[in-house]
């Protein structure tokens, strides 16, 4: 009984996430036309995945403002910047400023020269 169970949660969670892409979509094509209705999409996407327990995939959550949850479309309401290997969003709504490290982009060492010669 209880593998039947774990198995029509696997199921759930499957059908869930393809909804959660399949919204996302939509609301990237609707966008132009109706931006309230791609901001109801999204809030949406992000109610069944909290209602599932499916995490939103990193491309889908940049598509997210984090602040006021409305949906993200570079050159209308957010604008991109990429500086000193990170990618930064800001959304034009709310001014939320977020701020992604990029691959292969230069982090800076927290610890100072001195410490090293300290052995």
């Amino acid at each position: 009984m209880a593998k039947h169970r774990q198995k029509n949660k696997a199921v759930a969670k499957e059908i869930a996430y393809e909804r959660i892409t399949y919204l996302f979509d939509v609301a990237g094509r609707e966008y132009a036309d109706s931006p309230e209705r791609s901001n109801r999409y999204v809030s949406l996407a992000k109610r069944i995945g909290m209602r599932y327990r499916v995490s939103l995939p990193q491309e889908l959550k940049r598509k997210m403002c984090k602040g006021c949850g409305s949906f993200l479309s570079p050159g209308s309401n957010c604008r991109v910047r990429l500086k000193n290997g990170r990618l930064t969003i800001t959304c034009m709504n709310c001014n939320r400023v977020q701020r992604y490290l990029l691959e292969g982009g230069r982090a800076e060492s927290k610890e100072s020269p001195t410490n090293e010669n300290r052995s």
